[in-house]
C-alpha cells in the first residue's frame, strides 16, 4: 500500500481543522451543559464531570478521525 505525500498533507490539515473546530465548539456546549446542571451533591457533581470529559474526548477522538480521514481521502485525489 502506496501513501501519497498529498494524503499526509490532507490528513494533516484535516487534523487541524478538526482540532480548531473542537476548540471552537466545545466551550460553548460546556457552558451550557452546565447551566442545565443543577447537581447538588458532590459525587454529583463528579459524576458530571466525567462524563463531560468522556464528551470531550469522544467529540475530538471522532472530529479528528472523520477529518483526517477525509483529508487523507481529497489530498490524495487532488495531488
Amino acid at each position: 500500500m502506496e501513501l501519497s505525500l498529498g494524503g499526509w498533507l490532507g490528513a494533516l490539515l484535516g487534523t487541524i481543522v478538526a482540532v480548531v473546530g473542537y476548540a471552537m465548539i466545545i466551550p460553548g456546549v460546556e457552558r451550557r451543559m452546565r447551566a442545565l446542571d443543577k447537581s447538588a451533591t458532590h459525587e454529583e457533581r463528579e459524576a458530571f464531570e466525567e462524563k463531560l470529559s468522556v464528551m470531550r474526548r469522544t467529540v475530538l477522538g471522532a472530529d479528528i478521525l472523520a477529518l483526517a480521514s477525509l483529508g487523507y481521502w481529497f489530498g490524495r485525489g487532488v495531488v
